[in-house]
């Protein structure tokens, strides 16, 4: 019985290990042969896409507009879910204590003060990061549709730095910055299970990296 104790030592390392492992291996990967990623392909295809775009062009500038506002969509709803399951930990941690006495068996591991504050406030930190990400995605977004509309290439000779790839690299930043954001969020699923023991992190952390190796190297075979 003394060993279930110290479950929170020795699982919720090995569960973060285990999900900052797994992305360490795909940012790798996405550097190095990029094509054998969904990552990687989908940033090829969206540099592609961009080329065919010219600035300044109406029927294009609309079509990037309709092109980018399912992602705005996603990584809209990506911070609203952030920060109201953000908002609901703080609901759930403001009672917490009155119901510790619910959780006091040894499989849902320590139970002390310290052990409490570490699950929550990873947890609401973890969302604060998406929330963060999510949103300065959406304003990046916002700004590449607007440059797309609103400079020509025509006009290069205008400006000291090239607009055509100032554009682009808002493009992209946009795309980045949601990215991470739904990463984070994800993450953060694994954590909230914490208040129930640290065996449902460890579990769900394995099916977390699971579900995301199956998306982001298998699938990019299927597109090959």
């Amino acid at each position: 019985m003394g060993f279930m104790l110290y479950l929170d030592t020795l699982l919720i390392p090995f569960s973060l290990f285990l999900t900052l492992g797994y992305h360490a291996y795909l940012w790798r990967t996405f550097k190095q042969r990029p094509s054998s990623t969904t990552i990687g392909l989908e940033k090829l295809r969206r540099k592609t896409w961009f080329q065919d775009i010219k600035q300044g062009d109406d029927k294009k500038g609309m079509l990037a507009v309709q092109s980018l506002r399912n992602t705005l969509m996603v990584t809209i709803l990506a911070a609203s879910i952030a920060i109201l399951v953000n908002l609901a930990l703080a609901a759930v941690t403001n009672n917490a204590y009155n119901a510790s006495h619910l959780f006091n068996s040894v499989i849902f591991g320590s139970q002390s003060d310290r052990i409490y504050a570490l699950k929550y406030g990873s947890a609401s930190l973890f969302l604060l990061v998406s929330f963060l990400c999510s949103s300065m995605s959406v304003g990046f977004l916002i700004d590449a549709n607007f440059l797309i509309n609103a400079v020509s290439v025509d006009d290069c000779d205008r400006f000291s730095y090239d607009p055509y790839s100032y554009t682009q690299t808002i493009f992209e930043r946009g795309f980045d910055l949601a990215l991470v954001g739904n990463r984070m969020l994800c993450v953060t699923f694994p954590m909230l299970l914490w208040m129930f023991g640290p065996f449902p992190v460890a579990l769900s952390s394995a099916a977390l990296v699971w579900g995301l190796y199956e998306f982001d190297f298998k699938s990019a075979k299927q597109i090959h």
